[in-house]
C-alpha cells in the first residue's frame, strides 16, 4: 500500500457495530465509506473504488452473497480485497463462497480487525 491512506467500504448491518468499526479505521488513517447492507454498499461503489471492503454477511434488504454477485456483475471494485466478518456459524464456507481474502468470527476484539485489515492492505511492519 502506498503512503495514501486506504479506502474501506464498511458493509455492517449492526448500527452500533458499524459506527464503532468506521470510527477504529478513520483514526487508523483510512478513508472510510459506511453502508448498512449491499444495495447501500452498492450505492457507495458508484465512482469511488475501494481497497478493501469489510463485509458482514447476514444482513436485511440485500445480504453478502448478493452483494458480491452484483458487484461482480458489474465490473466494480474487482481489485478490491474482501474482509468477511460475521457470526454465521459456518463462517469459513460463507468467506469461501464469497470468494473472500479473510476472514473473521464475531464476537471479535477490534485490534483483531486492525491486525487484519493492516495485513491484507500491506501495512503490517
Amino acid at each position: 500500500m502506498s503512503e495514501r491512506e486506504a479506502r474501506i467500504l464498511l458493509v455492517e448491518d449492526d448500527l452500533t457495530l458499524r459506527e464503532t468499526l468506521a470510527e477504529v479505521l478513520v483514526d487508523e488513517g483510512h478513508e472510510v465509506r459506511a453502508a448498512a447492507h449491499g444495495d447501500e454498499a452498492l450505492d457507495h461503489l458508484d465512482g469511488w473504488e475501494p481497497d478493501l471492503i469489510l463485509l458482514d454477511v447476514m444482513m436485511p434488504t440485500m445480504d453478502a452473497y448478493e452483494f458480491r454477485l452484483r458487484q461482480r456483475q458489474l465490473g466494480i471494485a474487482p481489485g478490491a480485497q474482501t474482509l468477511v466478518i460475521s457470526a454465521t456459524r459456518d463462517i469459513e464456507a460463507a468467506a469461501a463462497r464469497l470468494e473472500a481474502n479473510a476472514w473473521i468470527a464475531k464476537p471479535f476484539l477490534l485490534d483483531e480487525v486492525v491486525d487484519t485489515v493492516d495485513r491484507l492492505l500491506g501495512m503490517t511492519a
